[in-house]
């Protein structure tokens, strides 16, 4: 067992070659087109929605809540019960981490890519694919997070450590761009007065401030993310 740990901590801290500005050309053009491509969008916003939930579980655990379960569903959206004080820091905090998961992850992976540690990215993805799993409470949910998680799992130990580069790159180049897209879907579907009971609209009640507030934060928080994030993924080129 302690010879296992050691192999796995050994792998999540290994040092990876830095990607060639071609490489994270690449990289960029694939991440725009996961992002952008209508057809393509639906895949991604599972990971997205993945990372979001995944944000809800953290900070209310963080926040001392206790949480009762988390489902994904076909329709990319998700669901995160979490019992507590239905007022208060810990509910703000956790309702307002949602939309800003996708955001704080996609700048760990660029923080660990910058470092040279782009293997630490899908480490990292694996810890919290595990703490995820054992709070599914869907089966739809429990077969997308195994299928990213094999996914992950298998490109730690199979993949060159060239390849696990341009993987970690393409999850922070992911992340990043994807975090302000549901916000701005967020806000259209709030226009049309289709999603009463959102996380923008949760926080309006605990806080008094409008949901559209709100949805500006989120917004602002993701592109900051998005611009120091992108500045640590270009600087990580050799």
């Amino acid at each position: 067992m302690a010879d296992a740990l050691a192999a796995v901590w050994s792998r999540a801290i290994a040092v990876q070659p830095a990607p060639t500005p071609a490489v994270l050309a690449a990289v960029a053009l694939v991440a725009g087109a996961l992002v952008l491509s209508p057809r393509l969008w639906p895949v991604t916003r599972h990971v997205v929605t993945i990372a979001h939930e995944g944000a809800h579980g953290v900070a209310a655990l963080l926040t001392g809540r206790s949480l009762a379960g988390i489902r994904l569903h076909s329709d990319t959206s998700g669901l995160t019960v979490s019992v507590g004080r239905r007022t208060g820091p810990g509910m703000v905090l956790t309702a307002a981490a949602g939309y800003l998961g996708p955001a704080l992850l996609g700048l760990v992976a660029a923080w660990l890519l910058r470092h040279g540690h782009a293997a630490g990215t899908l480490w990292v993805m694996t810890g919290l694919l595990g703490l995820l799993l054992v709070q599914i409470r869907n089966w739809y949910g429990l077969w997308v997070v195994l299928v990213v998680g094999a996914v992950v799992v298998s490109s730690t130990w199979w993949l060159p450590a060239t390849a696990q580069t341009a993987l970690g790159a393409l999850v922070a180049c992911v992340l990043l761009l994807a975090a302000p897209r549901p916000v701005l879907e967020l806000q259209a579907a709030r226009r049309r007065g289709r999603v009463a009971g959102s996380d923008a609209d949760l926080l309006a009640r605990l806080t008094g401030l409008p949901g559209v507030v709100w949805v500006g934060a989120f917004l602002a928080a993701d592109l900051a993310a998005l611009a120091v994030g992108a500045r640590w993924v270009l600087a990580s080129a050799s």
